[in-house]
């Protein structure tokens, strides 16, 4: 067990070197290209079975210990260690990086997105994996920061070398808004470690923040909270994700949805609750009142793009979307009680699942009509996919009603459980507050069911033969391959919600006690 989560974390940085060397002969197959793909879905592969190993070797019975932990000195100055470990919080996001990781380097071995060097593709792709894999294993302070900082540079190139219209502009504003937020965070990080004496996570989560001041608390959760809130994204320190998203490729819009947005959110849960509980007591009814307010914005936003004749980009619509799900995640972490957080641990996946789903169709869509702007996808009455493309209709009319929370489905139950913590939040939380907040969010779902409604109505429906184009291709096998297991898991989620509660609830019961439950 102790093996396989250092392989998981450190193996994609190795596949990303050999991805640079030249291929050994007979590996080449085809072409050069395709031996470098190929390599990118082996190495994904065997990540992702080193993720199911380890989950399958996972005590179920103690998912709040720590396990397959690593500890060793690794900067004695400092007292920093290269401390992994995973428990009932971590281990369901990091199955999840790897298999999102897994299917989007099967996606590009077919379907790979125009830019140069298929080599440079894979290695940035494992890099990525690799530092996305290790913000949820790691349980050092400074560690966290490094793995937090080592998906940026990679992110930026993919978008900025493989993207659409707009990329560079969009690449520039995406790592201009991280990396300020991510300065501000090193500093509440610090401000941490050197007032308690210790980076540890494991410790300073069992020491629940009795080394600490209240104004050493107020200050760390304020420039912590702003690092992660970039990256979440909260409103309003939103607005770089709809242009990154527009902009990027399929497989960079998936992973930007559907795991790094999740950074954010865990950061908030892993450190700020534990380790500056007084602080974010005190910022908890702040966090909630900008979650609300990010519920609607977000939702309004799709409405006003899903409207016919205002041009809306389906890709923009999906990212403006993820502002107004990650505002439950928030919701239900603002309310700091079993139940919200278990909520937004539970979204989290869920809008991994989910999101990650319909950025494949709508890349898939533009790939097809060379556009995802909503109103020349549905011309004078609609798409028409259910008639042009039956299969490629009922996928997105499926991923729609998901993300809308239909009951029966992963999206209901992450949503419900973050509005009943915010309707009875933590002891010393204004409950009128957080009321007013259940209440926004409550009318955010009904808004979110409108504008998706609204999306399938307009792509999928329609008359066949009165659309900009009469041939489109269904489903092909690789895109049959690459998007099942998400509608699998979130069927499974939805109809099975303890398979993901069972093993968050324990870890966040210890957690909100200090450690001592």
């Amino acid at each position: 067990m102790q093996f396989l989560l250092a392989f998981i974390v450190a193996a994609p940085l190795l596949g990303a070197a050999a991805a640079l060397l030249p291929p050994p002969p007979g590996l080449k197959g085809r072409s050069p290209e395709q031996a470098v793909l190929r390599h990118g879905v082996t190495v994904t592969g065997v990540i992702l079975a080193a993720a199911i190993a380890l989950t399958l070797g996972f005590d179920h019975d103690a998912p709040s210990r720590f396990q397959a932990t690593t500890d060793i000195s690794w900067i004695q100055a400092l007292n920093v260690r290269i401390h992994l470990g995973i428990d009932g919080i971590s281990l369901p996001l990091l199955l999840m990086t790897a298999l999102l990781f897994f299917l989007c380097a099967l996606y590009s071995y077919f379907k790979l997105p125009a830019g140069p060097s298929p080599k440079a593709f894979v290695a940035l792709l494992l890099v990525l994996e690799s530092g996305t894999l290790a913000t949820f294993a790691v349980l050092d302070l400074l560690l966290f920061f490094l793995a937090f900082e080592m998906v940026l540079i990679p992110m930026y190139f993919l978008i900025a070398r493989w993207g659409g219209a707009q990329r560079q502009a969009a690449a520039w504003r995406f790592i201009l808004y991280t990396l300020l937020g991510s300065v501000v965070m090193l500093l509440g990080l610090l401000l941490i470690g050197l007032k308690s004496g210790t980076f540890d996570m494991v410790a300073l989560a069992s020491d629940n923040g009795r080394e600490l001041t209240h104004t050493t608390q107020l200050l760390a959760v304020l420039a912590i909270g702003i690092g992660l809130a970039v990256k979440t994204p909260m409103w309003p320190l939103h607005s770089w994700l709809p242009d990154a998203h527009t902009a990027a490729p399929t497989v960079g819009s998936v992973l930007l949805a559907g795991v790094l947005l999740k950074m954010g959110t865990y950061g908030f849960v892993r450190i700020l609750l534990p380790v500056t509980p007084d602080g974010m007591a005190t910022f908890a009814p702040y966090l909630g009142a900008l979650a609300a307010i990010g519920i609607v914005y977000g939702s309004l936003a799709c409405l006003a793009l899903a409207r016919k004749g205002n041009k809306g980009d389906l890709k923009r619509l999906i990212a403006y979307s993820s502002v107004g799900h990650m505002g439950f995640v928030l919701l239900g972490i603002a309310s700091m009680t079993p139940t919200g957080v278990n909520g937004a641990l539970f979204a989290n996946i869920a809008h991994g699942l989910i999101t990650g789903l319909l950025f494949f169709l709508v890349g898939a869509l533009k790939d097809r009509y060379g556009t995802a702007d909503l109103d020349t996808l549905a011309g004078a009455t609609g798409a028409a996919l259910y008639g042009r493309a039956p299969r490629f209709g009922a996928f997105l009319a499926f991923a729609a009603v998901a993300s809308l929370g239909l009951p029966g489905l992963a999206g209901f139950w992450g949503e419900m459980l973050a509005l009943f913590g915010a309707f009875d939040p933590a002891e010393g939380l204004s409950r009128p507050a957080f009321l007013t907040y259940t209440a926004i969010g409550a009318f955010g779902t009904l808004l979110t069911a409108a504008y998706l409604l609204i999306v399938v109505r307009r792509v999928c429906m329609g008359d066949p033969k009165a659309g900009p184009e009469h041939a489109v291709a269904d489903i092909q096998h690789y895109e049959f391959a690459a998007w099942t297991p998400l509608v699998a898991l979130t069927v499974l989620a939805g109809l099975w919600p303890a398979v993901l509660l069972g093993l968050t609830d324990p870890a966040v019961q210890k957690l909100l006690a200090g450690g001592n439950a």
